[in-house]
């Protein structure tokens, strides 16, 4: 069984979230969206609603999975079996900082990261961007899915 986690705070989950996760389906029996918790960090919305955006956006996906784990991500995925990790990437930056981690991760595990390149007209979503563009009351709803334009 080929099986990939794919870790982040989802603090919201985007439409670039959504756009690498279904590219990666038809690679996997099963993904597992695990959301990485730490004490030290503010998020804007609870843990709670985190995984309610996850599993209502994949509701019907039933290779999805959605849960949270503490500690190193690949403590994590030996723990789930799971032999890839993946990510997104937008731009040089990006994949800067994640190719740091991917090697590390790699020399530590044996895990592999996939990394994807965002698809066209998804590079300037970030989860930073739509918590900033909804603090200033601004219209984030084209960066996001369902679930998240209607949460209160």
């Amino acid at each position: 069984m080929r099986k990939a986690v794919f870790p982040g705070s989802f603090d919201p989950i985007t439409l670039g979230h959504t756009d690498i996760i279904e590219r990666a389906l038809p690679l996997f029996d099963e993904i597992i969206l695990a959301i990485g918790t730490n004490s030290n960090k503010n998020y804007m919305f609870s843990l709670e609603e985190r995984l309610r955006f996850l599993r209502e956006t994949f509701k019907n996906e039933p290779k999805i999975t959605v849960t949270t784990y503490q500690g190193l991500t690949v403590d994590f995925c030996k723990e789930q079996n799971a032999g890839f990790l993946l990510r997104g990437l937008r731009n040089a930056q990006d994949l800067e900082f994640e190719k740091a981690i991917g090697q590390t991760n790699y020399k530590m595990s044996g895990i592999d990261t996939l990394f994807f390149i965002t698809s066209s007209g998804k590079s300037h979503i970030s989860s930073t961007v739509v918590r900033d563009v909804i603090r200033n009351n601004g219209n984030y709803e084209f960066m996001v899915p369902d679930v998240v334009r209607k949460a209160p």
